[in-house]
């Protein structure tokens, strides 16, 4: 049985949350903008290749979508975490490897 959207939204929430403080250090250490809004999670790096990644909930399909790379990746609850189911990436795992691609870096671990 698929998950209720309370349960969505608190499972979500509680993701997104302990993203955001484990993006503080992504912020200070590549001067990257880190915007929590309205339950939407953005990040904006300028170098050395600008460009933005969104993370937004998406309620009605109870997956956590990210935006990147001109690519969207959507993540399903798995029972424990946020996956993407074509890879097994965490939601952590896979920002930390889109970031670190975004910034020229190897992947961030972000925990």
């Amino acid at each position: 049985m698929g998950l209720t959207e309370a349960e969505f939204r608190t499972y979500c929430d509680a993701a997104l949350d302990r993203l955001n403080r484990a993006l503080d250090i992504v912020a200070e250490r590549y001067d990257a903008e880190i915007l929590f809004q309205n339950g939407v999670l953005s990040i904006a790096v300028e170098e050395p290749n600008p460009g933005k990644i969104v993370i937004s909930p998406q309620t009605p399909a109870r997956q956590i979508w990210i935006s990147a790379q001109s690519t969207s990746f959507k993540l399903d609850w798995s029972g424990a975490s946020f996956v993407l189911p074509s890879t097994g990436e965490t939601l952590n795992q896979l920002l930390g490897r889109l970031l670190g691609a975004q910034l020229g870096v190897p992947p961030i671990a972000l925990t």
